[in-house]
């Protein structure tokens, strides 16, 4: 009697431990669990934790609660201005009501993927490219609203959708450099008239200045030379000082001497004396080799006029070798002559007067 008590407890025991194991369910705390009882929906969601269903009966499906991040396929299309464009994005979105995200939609991941992809379409076509490119936080809110409209009925929340990357044809993107470098040279040329503006003001400031004050510009001057000698690669010509040629300007000319009277001449620059040679022609007969020679007699001196004085010079005096005699020599008619110094019929000959040997 004992033995068949004993045998079922323990038989018991094992169907209950089966049941039990049957019947136990862990819902983790990120997951939410909607129970089936033959089909239908059965009491509210299951929380996380520890949880019993009935065997065969009722089935336990775990949603998930987390957010997912889902990438949009690139979509191509055109936009309002006629331009091709290839864009792709981003959606963050999370099951809000795990019963509606079971029961009304077959598979809630793939219908907001392509909820997303049908959306990205239409943004496309409805905007221009500028805006692509620039305002995409306006385009961003407008595509999260169009996703998330149908979504709500599914049990989900779209968080978020960016617009990751506008793709452009290579002609496009050459038109849009061309078109920015245009334009920055625009306002490159802009900026540097605007700039000779303002240095041409300083200029004429600086030049009326200038004119107030001479010595500032010799200052300048100065200031320009350092400057450029700095760089010890080049040769400095330094022009004549202004002010010396004003100060030259002002000085008073030099009077006429009075005749008779040497003219003096500046220090350094001696006024050299060369004695003039007689005119010579048919009013007056060629002189002598010896007067040519430099030495004058009274009777030549009185044949120059006297409003012409002629300036007396020294004599050349002529080395005699001991045997050489003072005693007048003979033509080759016999007649006498003068005597000849060797030195005179060169002076005669340098001068190129004619005159008797």
């Amino acid at each position: 009697m004992f033995d068949e008590l004993l045998v079922a407890a323990a038989t018991a025991g094992s169907v209950g431990a089966v049941y039990l194991a049957a019947a136990a369910r862990v819902v983790k705390q990120y997951e939410r669990g909607v129970v089936l009882r033959l089909g239908r929906l059965r009491g509210a969601v299951r929380p996380p934790g520890f949880t019993l269903i009935v065997p065969i009966v009722d089935r336990l499906h775990k949603v998930n609660m987390q957010i997912v991040t889902m990438p949009v396929p690139a979509q191509e299309g055109i936009t309002r201005d006629n331009v091709t464009v290839r864009v792709d994005a981003v959606v963050y979105f999370k099951v809000v009501d795990a019963s509606s995200a079971l029961i009304k939609v077959e598979d809630y991941k793939f219908a907001v993927s392509q909820m997303a992809q049908t959306s990205l379409r239409s943004i496309i076509g409805k905007s221009e490219l500028d805006d692509l490119l620039s305002n995409r936080e306006k385009l961003n809110q407008g595509l999260e609203l169009m996703i998330d409209s149908p979504a709500v009925g599914w049990g989900v929340q779209v968080d978020r959708v960016e617009i990751k990357d506008v793709s452009l044809p290579e002609t496009m993107k050459r038109s849009m450099a061309r078109q920015a470098e245009a334009d920055r040279e625009r306002r490159a040329r802009v900026i540097n008239a605007d700039a000779e503006l303002q240095a041409s003001r300083k200029l004429a400031e600086a030049a009326q200045q200038m004119a107030d004050t001479p010595a500032a510009l010799q200052l300048r001057l100065l200031q320009t030379v350092v400057a450029v000698a700095a760089e010890k690669n080049s040769t400095l010509v330094l022009p004549f000082p202004v002010e010396l040629l004003r100060f030259l300007e002002r000085a008073p000319l030099p009077t006429d001497h009075p005749q008779g009277q040497p003219r003096s001449h500046p220090q350094g620059h001696p006024q050299d004396h060369h004695p003039q040679a007689p005119p010579e022609g048919p009013d007056h007969p060629p002189a002598h080799a010896s007067d040519r020679a430099g030495a004058h007699t009274p009777g030549h001196a009185a044949d120059h006029p006297a409003g012409h004085p002629r300036e007396p010079g020294p004599a050349p005096e002529v080395a005699r070798r001991p045997d050489e005699t003072a005693s007048p020599t003979r033509r080759a008619d016999g007649a006498p002559g003068h005597a000849q110094e060797p030195h005179a019929g060169r002076t005669q000959a340098a001068r190129g007067g004619s005159g008797t040997p």
